[in-house]
Formats: structure tokens, sequence, C-alpha cells
């Protein structure tokens, strides 16, 4: 071996390693970096990270068309842990079914790990008493129907304060109020909870759809969390949530690009201990399965968690 070729080997050697030392540091460093929790990473009392929130889907836009089969098929692949059945879609759970289906399903969805919950369009603003009734009746319905199929919960709206017809805002809420307060205690005797949703013309607002629990006077009302526009508005994000976080059985969330606060919502939810799901309600996709994957990397990446 020359002279010449050993120095030209040492100094490719000398390069090689002082290059590998560089890497080295800058791993080390940006290990650090990320192994140190961001300001927004939710954290116990002692310290410690809190675990993420489960992530759901609701049946409504995106998976309308599935049936229980698709449902199971397309949850289980992209690891979300929840879905929300809403009436009359594809699905066919509904009050219609024998005691026979209604035990496959909660036996399919149990067979999967999956857990569900069903929504309704039943709401209880109506001024005709007639209509209120019917209202009512059908959520008990579709509480036993939910009991049988093994769901935790089930939705329902407040959806308008008719103030138009000359009704005032507060008997529309006591009423509402009273409905709950009918309701809710059935459903608990049947292992189910109800959730009012911050949803509808001027029953948007957190503080409103709480006025309607405090009037049910029942400790079995509970409140669906919606992810409105109204939630950073009047007092903000975090007292709004202060007022009614023990209430929260469900979240809804809709495109998480939007404008809206869902890192600081996440936290607080996290530091609250909220044991519910978190249910997608997205538009259609002729890549579903594609567009859940990135729903979830993003709920994740929104809790510092990934």
């Amino acid at each position: 071996m020359s002279e010449a070729f050993t120095r030209r080997e040492l100094l490719k050697s000398s390069t090689a390693a002082a290059a590998a030392a560089t890497l080295a540091a800058s791993c080390q460093s940006n290990a650090g970096v990320v192994a140190r929790p961001s300001a927004g990473t939710a954290a116990g009392s002692g310290g410690a990270p809190l675990p993420p929130l489960k992530l759901g889907l609701m049946s409504y836009n995106l998976a309308k068309d599935w049936d229980i089969d698709t449902i199971i098929k397309n949850c289980t692949e992209t690891r979300f842990e929840h879905i929300e059945l809403r009436t009359t879609h594809a699905h066919g759970v509904e009050v219609t079914m024998s005691q026979e289906q209604r035990q496959a399903v909660r036996k399919r969805f149990e067979d999967a790990g999956l857990k569900i919950s069903l929504a309704s369009a039943f709401a209880y603003h109506y001024p005709d008493a007639a209509r209120l009734r019917k209202e009512i009746e059908g959520t008990k319905e579709y509480v036993i129907l939910a009991r049988d199929v093994g769901a935790r919960g089930f939705r329902v709206f407040p959806n308008a304060l008719p103030g138009g017809k000359g009704i005032p805002e507060e008997q529309t809420m006591r009423q509402m109020g009273k409905a709950l307060a009918e309701v809710c205690p059935f459903a608990h005797e049947h292992g189910v909870k109800i959730a009012l949703e911050v949803h509808g013309s001027g029953t948007n607002i957190v503080a409103k759809v709480k006025q309607m629990i405090d009037y049910s006077e029942c400790p079995y009302a509970y409140i669906n969390w919606n992810c409105d526009a109204n939630d950073v508005k009047g007092p903000g994000l975090d007292a709004n949530f202060a007022s009614v976080k023990d209430r929260i059985a469900n979240v809804h969330m809709h495109e998480l690009h939007d404008n809206y606060p869902y890192r600081r919502l996440f936290e607080l939810l996290r530091q609250a201990g909220y044991q519910g799901y978190c249910d997608a309600e997205i538009a259609e996709s002729k890549e579903p399965i594609r567009l859940m994957k990135y729903y979830r990397a993003t709920f994740l990446a929104l809790q510092n968690v990934i």
C-alpha cells in the first residue's frame, strides 16, 4: 500500500468521522426538543402527560350509506374506537328491529371491539303539546333500542328558540328542561346517557343549553359539545367549557383545519379527565379510509401525542 493512498484514506475517514459526529449531535439535540412537551401539552397534577382522547365517527355524512359491515371494517382499519349511529341511515339500526336483530347488532360491534352510541333528531322546543309528547315518547323508544344494542349514549336536540311566534325564550328553555327531567332519568334506569347537543337556531350557545340542563334539575342530563363558533364568544372558550365540563358526555368535531381552537379544547378535555369520545362529523369522501387516517393523525397531533 502506497503512502499517498494511506493519506487519502485517512482524509476520507477523518471527514466521515466528523460528519458522523455532527449528525449524532444534531440527532441528540432534536431528540431533546421532541422529548420536551410543548406549552400546549396537557399534563396531570404530577406533570406527567395525560392519555390522548378517544376518537370516534358520526355516521352522519361520511358514513350515512355504510352498512354495519362497512362501518366495522372502516373504523377498525383506521383505528377509530367509536361510532355514533344516526337514525334513518343505511346501517338500519332502528326501533323496528326485533330482539334477535338487536342482540345480533350488539354482538357484532362487541366482537369488533367498537363502542357505539345512537343519535336522533328528537327535539323538545315545539310549542305544540301533541308534537312535544311525540318527541318525548319517541326518545323513550330509542332509549330502549340503545340499551338493547349496547349503546352508551343517545343524542337529542334543543334545535330552536321559536321567539318569532311570541313565545319567550325562557319559556322554551324551561319546557326543554322539563322534557329532559322526564327522559333522562328514564334513560339512566336503562344504562343510557342522554346528551343534549349545543345545536340549533339560538340554541347553539353553551350558556343556553346549560340553562336547559339546570332547569331539568336532573343529575342525569348531559351535554353534547358541538365545536361551534359560539363556543369562544361571551366569556370565552375556557369559561364556557368550565361551566359544563362535568356534564359533557360526547363531543362532535368538524374539519380540524377550521378556525376553531381544537388544540385548546383537547387540552381542556384531557385536563378535565374526559372519558367519552370525540366524534368526527365530516363530509363524504371518495377515499374514506385515506381521509379517516389523515383525520386521526391530525387529531393526535393537535394533542401533541405523535
